[in-house]
């Protein structure tokens, strides 16, 4: 087998495990080519290469970001993506069942035979696993500012950080080609159910069927946010009479206020954001959905 590896040891946080996961394969074997690159721009640009030249398989070292680099490479090819997750929320790999356990036990599994796994494809490039806007967006913009922690407490405290500034954007939901007007202090469209290190955002989708969820934070104040986002965690907000779900193939948002769309760890792009579901779009190794 020969593979490909993308990840960028000089990452904020980072550990310097491309290397490691390199000579694990080669000590395996395994003919491994490391895609050097230092930018998201080159890493995205050396991993289409790699693919374009008809790479066998890519594995990702890192994070959500650098997940989503490597599926906008991957997305609807036959190459086949191995994920060792190494970032500050691993959302995409908890979703699969790929991020428990040691470095040899994720190197073993990115070996492991492809599984077909939904992507979405969006107007901004492709997504791995969420798309928010509002306070998520707010939050992973801020945590992306900070040093420390590392890891997902990062995320907690960019939460509480974040709080005092709560927003309500005015935005337009469209599902399925069904409009709706929407006041919203948080949107979120899942393919799987994780954003921001372990908030279960998007409760009602798994990345096999096929479809998208919107879950919609309504125009509430802090102290109703204060009792609802907590639950999020672990997708028990959705209950709350203030959220409104919709499960969809296919979601526009668009606003007249001044808000980015972020998904997997970075920001995807201003309104007005189309996503769709991609079924079976990607071939994930060793995934358990």
């Amino acid at each position: 087998m020969r593979v490909h590896v993308l990840g960028n040891p000089a990452a904020r946080g980072g550990t310097g495990d491309v290397e490691k996961v390199v000579d694990q394969l080669r000590t395996r074997g395994i003919e491994a080519e490391l895609l050097e690159a230092t930018s998201a721009e080159a890493s995205e640009a050396v991993a289409r290469e790699a693919v374009a030249q008809g790479a066998e398989r890519l594995i990702a070292v890192g994070g959500d970001g650098m997940v989503r680099i490597a599926v906008r490479a991957v997305a609807e090819t036959q190459t086949v993506l191995g994920l060792v997750p190494q970032g500050t929320g691993n959302d995409f790999a908890r979703a699969l069942g790929l991020l428990d356990g040691s470095l040899d036990d994720h190197v073993s599994a990115a070996l492991d035979p492809g599984v077909p796994i939904d992507a979405m494809r969006t107007n901004h490039g492709w997504v791995a696993s969420v798309a928010t806007m509002g306070f998520a967006g707010d939050v992973t913009e801020r945590a992306n500012g900070l040093r420390w922690p590392r890891g997902a407490q990062r995320y907690t405290v960019a939460t509480l950080l974040q709080l005092p500034r709560l927003r309500t954007i005015r935005a337009t939901v469209e599902v399925d080609g069904v409009a709706h007007d929407a006041a919203t202090t948080m949107l979120s469209i899942g393919n799987t159910p994780y954003f921001g290190g372990g908030m279960k955002t998007c409760p009602g989708v798994t990345p096999t069927d096929g479809r998208l969820q919107v879950v919609v934070i309504g125009d509430v104040g802090k102290g109703t946010f204060l009792s609802v986002f907590p639950r999020v965690f672990k997708g028990g907000h959705v209950d709350h009479p203030d959220v409104s779900t919709y499960t969809c193939e296919r979601v526009t948002v668009s606003s007249d206020d001044d808000v980015l769309m972020w998904a997997d760890g970075d920001e995807l792009g201003p309104m007005p954001v189309t996503c769709e579901a991609a079924a079976g779009a990607v071939l994930v190794a060793g995934a358990r959905t």
